[in-house]
């Protein structure tokens, strides 16, 4: 989506926003500590971000593949830098092509500093010698697919009244050119800054100015950026700083203060401004600090338009429904479906398809390494063992299963005694959703969509189960004609008591306005999709059991354990349709399980697992 048509919907609602910057680390370990900052951040609300770019592209490749991966994996709408410095048009040109690839739909287009080791600005041969001209190409290559941002720097209010009126001018051709916004140099300065707009709207310019807010961090980290950018501080800022630039925290607390009082003075004006953009400097702390401040609390339309995280790559925009089971996979699920060139209707399209791929590139895996594996799950060598593990996961006491990329969502914090109990039980679950029944869509564990909705769920839940208690199980549920349940082997063979091959959606939202959205479903296809043969006939569920099994010694009790667990376990997933009666799912488990615990009591183990 267009970074200008986001600003029109919230000054329409009346609503702030805000937004965040980033630029790429200089390592891999860096990078990979700022994605997950990033997806961190995402859940302080920020409308957009933007990348850098390095002067003299020396981080081009990077800035591209942090913009495909915040688009792509991340699901938030990425704003890219572009310079002319150092850049032949050709390079340009493939920066262009890979950001509309990924589905940016947004460029901030700017001539840039000089390269590291000169003074003096100048044009590289076949390139651009002024942000105009990028500007230019940009419109004349891509006619308004991109929105196109340029700086605007408050302090040429500073400049003489020539001087001034030039780079007025200059920023006037810019706008006529093709410039959809401004985003502004960051300053502290507030009063300069009022009078540049007034100035910038005097001068005939209507599009929106995005102030750029610099939270401050440091005492030494502040005093090297406003020397570096020859940024005005006002002499109260340096009142209240100086007498404790020896104490970090202090600097920052006092610096929240100030900074957040320029914000609200901005926002107070009559100057048509409700977004604030946060140069974070790959830092969270100073700008969370700063949003609590404001009292800026993330909406729930803006982190969750739909219940699971969209992808914003050109051919998934329009996706609105998933299955279920990749709920804790995200990664998983998109690397299989990222060929897909359709999705009919907005539907995540039907697994048997051709296209629908194995995971090249991606494959299955946990990220961890064997000593962080063992730190985390230890050398379990019974069932009761295994058991531990998976109810500290569901109580968040543990903060990682091989099933799930992430820790246990809010949500599971609703019913995470009962899941708790059921691993204890031997249903060793690995996804979950409780029953909803009307939730308000701003409601901040349940909600999502857009304001004033209601949001429902059916209980779910899907589980690793050995054969004996299934079989325990099976009987209690056949019970209930509320339940219905897909079970499935390692070697393919699926049991259901559903007769139909369609869909059963799981969530659905009621929205004014809207036809009902349904973007959560359960169908057999995708259930065996999701246990589809990938390596030797082991699909991606057990995979990821045989996985960890793999970093114990082989021939090792842990081992031999999960190994054979796996080997011998069935895939479940359960749903109760009655989504008014949230306990109802869980009676046919703890019935089952207890009376397979009392017939077991005197059975004889070995390594965890019954003989009989």
């Amino acid at each position: 989506m267009k970074i200008s048509q986001k600003i029109e919907k919230q000054q329409k609602e009346g609503k702030v926003w805000w937004s965040f910057e980033y630029f790429p680390p200089r390592t891999a370990q860096g990078l990979q500590n700022l994605l997950d900052r990033i997806e961190r951040m995402r859940a302080l609300g920020p409308e957009f971000i933007d990348i850098t770019w390095n002067a003299g592209g020396r981080t081009s490749d990077l800035t591209s593949e942090m913009v495909k991966t915040c688009q792509g994996l991340i699901g938030i709408e990425t704003c890219m830098h572009l310079t002319c410095t150092n850049m032949p048009k050709e390079k340009v040109d493939i920066a262009l092509r890979e950001a509309k690839a990924h589905g940016c739909r947004n460029v901030l287009a700017l001539r840039g500093d000089p390269p590291a080791g000169k003074e003096e600005w100048e044009a590289v041969e076949g390139g651009f010698v002024h942000g105009i001209d990028l500007v230019r190409h940009i419109r004349k290559n891509y006619g308004d697919y991109f929105d196109i941002a340029v700086p605007g720097f408050p302090q040429f209010q500073l400049l003489s009244p020539e001087e001034r009126d030039l780079e007025m001018q200059y920023l006037k051709e810019k706008i006529d050119a093709g410039v959809n916004f401004i985003f502004t140099q960051m300053f502290y300065d507030v009063e300069i800054f009022i009078d540049w707009v007034k100035a910038v709207r005097a001068a005939g310019i209507t599009i929106p100015i995005v102030p750029g807010i610099a939270p401050i961090q440091t005492w030494n980290g502040f005093m090297r950026a406003t020397s570096l950018a020859k940024t005005v501080i006002p002499q109260y800022f340096m009142d209240a700083l100086e007498p404790h630039k020896n104490d970090d925290e202090k600097v920052r607390a006092i610096g929240t203060k100030l900074v957040a009082d320029m914000c609200r003075r901005i926002l107070k004006e009559d100057l048509g401004i409700l977004g604030l953009h946060f140069y974070t400097m790959n830092l969270e702390k100073a700008t969370k600090m700063l949003l609590e401040e404001l009292n800026l609390v993330p909406r729930v339309e803006t982190l969750k338009p739909l219940p699971w995280r969209q992808s914003l790559t050109p051919n998934r925009r329009q996706e609105t429904i998933r299955p279920i089971f990749w709920a804790n996979r995200t990664k998983s699920y998109i690397s299989r479906t990222e060929n897909w060139d359709e999705y009919p209707n907005g539907r995540f399209g039907d697994s048997r398809s051709p296209a629908y791929g194995e995971l090249d590139g991606y494959g299955v895996w946990f990220k961890r390494s064997i000593e962080e594996a063992v730190k985390l799950w230890g050398y379990p060598t019974s069932v009761s063992d295994i058991a531990s593990l998976f109810s500290r996961f569901c109580t968040k006491q543990l903060s990682a299963l091989p099933w799930s990329d992430q820790a246990p969502s809010s949500e599971t914090g609703i019913i995470s005694s009962q899941l708790a109990r059921m691993n204890e039980l031997g249903f060793f679950t690995i996804n979950s959703q409780p029953a909803v029944n009307g939730a308000r869509s701003d409601d901040k564990v349940h909600g999502w969509g857009p304001s004033n909705g209601y949001v429902y769920q059916k209980a779910y839940l899907e589980f690793f189960v050995n054969p004996s208690l299934l079989d325990l199980l099976l009987k209690y549920i056949e019970r209930d004609s509320n339940i219905t349940y897909y079970v499935i082997n390692n070697r393919g063979d699926l049991k259901t008591n559903t007769h139909s091959d369609g869909p059963n959606a799981v969530t659905w939202g009621v929205f004014p306005g809207k036809e009902i959205v349904q973007p959560t479903i359960v169908e057999a296809i995708s259930f065996m999709a999701w246990k589809a043969s990938f390596v030797y006939f082991i699909d991606e569920a057990y995979e990821l059991g045989q996985q960890w099994a793999q970093i114990y010694d082989e021939g090792s009790p842990s081992r031999k354990l999960i190994s054979d667990f796996m080997e011998t376990s069935f895939l479940v997933n359960v749903v109760h349709n009655d989504f008014q009666d949230q306990e109802a799912i869980f009676k046919p488990f703890f019935l089952a399980g207890e009376e397979y615990r009392a017939l077991n009591a005197t059975s004889p183990i070995v390594n965890g697992i019954n003989e009989h």
